[in-house]
């Protein structure tokens, strides 16, 4: 499902993302990890159509993202770190208006909401705004979102970051249920190991650009000799606290500015 060839991503002489390849099957939930800076959120974006390879190949489906953009958007939902719910609307009318934005017909997509809302265990709450609701909800409801127009694979960035155990917990459910159901390709990055270590089929792990490891949980634990997949990636990428990204992008605004501009 998603096929990446010697990736490669340079902002002036400096390389971001160094000849990097791995595959993602149907209906498998990978995990992209490693420290901040390492290089996965540009990863990301160029899966995305955010940002364009400086070499190497992407295929999402078969197609190029580079070059077929808005068929390429059609078969992949994505939840950003940053939250992008509209907080005055109701969790319904948020759900429309994505609905929308992706030509899903108008009866598809409330049979769709109603039945995402119920299986994420929104739908009680379903006409109140959003920005009375607790960051799990929040978080909870954008994932149903993602899943509205039926994607074929889903990008989380972080979707449980600042969430208590519980919630974690309950949205992995939610999200395994419909990866499971409906074999949806589910990528996602996370800095929660056990986490990672739970919900992923398989890992790869990123450091300064390149891609130093990848395999099941247990075959990279087994890989650095250690009883945890935190241990696995402190032995993999160092015990040194890295910086966050000095220039953050409002990446909810480009990636619409992106869509907009490519259906003219």
């Amino acid at each position: 499902m998603i096929c990446v060839r010697n990736l490669a991503k340079s902002f002036g002489s400096f390389t971001a993302v160094n000849d990097v390849s791995f595959e993602v099957a149907e209906g498998e939930i990978f995990a992209f990890l490693g420290p901040n800076g390492a290089g996965k959120t540009t990863t990301i974006k160029m899966l995305t159509t955010l940002l364009h390879p400086t070499s190497g190949s992407i295929q999402l489906d078969g197609l190029d993202p580079s070059t077929h953009q808005n068929e390429a958007r059609k078969r992949f939902g994505i939840v950003f770190q940053d939250p992008s719910l509209d907080g005055d609307l109701t969790a319904w009318e948020n759900m429309e208006v994505h609905g929308v934005l992706y030509h899903v017909p108008r009866k598809v997509g409330r049979a769709r909401s109603e039945e995402l809302l119920k299986l994420f265990e929104l739908w009680d709450r379903r006409n109140e705004q959003v920005k009375k609701f607790s960051g799990g909800m929040k978080r909870r409801l954008e994932i149903a979102r993602g899943f509205l127009h039926t994607p074929k694979i889903l990008f989380l960035d972080e979707p449980t970051l600042g969430l208590d155990p519980q919630s974690r917990n309950q949205l992995w459910s939610h999200v395994k249920r419909v990866n499971e159901s409906e074999r949806v390709t589910v990528f996602l990055t996370t800095h929660y190991m056990d986490e990672a270590d739970r919900v992923a089929h398989r890992i790869g792990v990123i450091d300064h650009g390149k891609l130093i490891a990848q395999g099941t949980p247990q075959a990279i634990k087994e890989q650095t000799g250690t009883a945890s997949l935190e241990d696995a990636f402190l032995a993999l990428t160092g015990s040194t606290i890295r910086d966050e990204s000095a220039s953050p992008t409002d990446q909810i605004r480009q990636f619409a500015k992106m869509w907009s501009g490519g259906r003219r």
